[in-house]
């Protein structure tokens, strides 16, 4: 029996919780699927999971082995498929994650362009405001705002995301234009609590910077919806630039405190240390770097 067969039927079975749903995932049937683990254990002489009658579990083996098994397999296929980009180009899945706001406002865009040259690659792009496990989740590459603290992953900066801050012309004409960040006390403001620090909002003058400590009716885990409720005259808003370019081409945001920068993140692709890199995603970040420059999120 094939030991790529029994891995990825392990891998499967762990991620989905089910050999029924491990099956319906690699397109074979249950009993196979049951099969090809049983072997694996026999073969390592260790058990991978904690049977029941609804569920399987992970032994601590198992823990260990999805840590890695995953890596694994994405580099025989990698191997594979690069051998066979020489003579046709690059072919196989890449699995991306991004935040949600960033990925539908950015990523999407930047994939469809990226695939309109390589038109034998598949992506699998997972959008959450929660950070992946790259090695777990058999993700290739990750698109993230802010630096990572994990020593097993790398970096490559994309550039710097602005923040702005923007209100409605009905809000203004109703509340009253704020000058200066200390006037944010006096304002209904939408806390983004995705943010490092949702109530402090940081702004730079010069060489210093002010600090404003906000309040507000409105608080939500998205820059995007910060946006809407700001558009519609709830508040004021901050958040970064590719939230609310559209708003601001449509007039229904208006910037403000235009004299004082708002404060920046960095975005960054991520990808896991001490795997060699597939050159399809090398590829990929490559055109990232250069697609940002263009676009209207920096």
């Amino acid at each position: 029996m094939d030991l790529t067969d029994e891995l990825k039927a392990f891998v499967a079975t762990a991620q989905t919780g089910s050999f029924t749903a491990a099956a319906v995932q690699l397109g074979v049937s249950n009993r196979l699927t049951s099969k090809y683990v049983a072997e694996l254990e026999r073969r390592l002489g260790v058990r991978l999971f904690q049977r029941t009658t609804r569920k399987v579990g992970l032994t601590p083996a198992g823990e260990d082995l999805l840590t890695r098994a995953p890596a694994l397999l994405d580099d025989l296929d990698d191997l594979l498929a690069e051998v066979a980009e020489g003579s046709r180009g690059f072919s196989g899945v890449i699995r991306i994650s991004a935040p949600v706001t960033f990925g539908e406002l950015y990523v999407v865009g930047m994939l469809r362009r990226f695939a309109e040259g390589h038109p034998g690659l598949t992506f699998d792009l997972r959008l959450s405001d929660s950070y992946a496990d790259l090695a777990r989740d058999g993700i290739d590459l990750a698109f993230r705002i802010g630096r990572s603290e994990m020593l097993s992953l790398k970096e490559r900066k994309l550039g710097e995301l602005r923040s702005l801050l923007v209100a409605s012309p009905a809000y203004l004409t109703k509340q009253g234009r704020p000058e200066h960040p200390r006037d944010l006390a006096h304002h209904a403001c939408i806390i983004d609590t995705n943010r490092r620090a949702p109530r402090r909002w940081v702004f730079h003058k010069g060489e210093g910077h002010l600090e404003a400590q906000v309040q507000g009716r409105f608080h939500v885990n998205s820059a995007r919806a910060a946006v809407e409720l700001a558009a519609n005259g709830l508040g004021i808003a901050y958040a970064p630039r590719f939230a609310i370019c559209d708003g601001l081409s449509a007039g229904t945001l208006v910037e403000l405190m235009e004299a004082y920068a708002g404060d920046t993140t960095a975005v960054n692709a991520v990808y896991l240390e001490g795997r060699a890199l597939p050159r399809k995603i090398r590829a990929l970040i490559d055109f990232a770097v250069e697609d940002i420059k263009t676009s209207d999120v920096l």
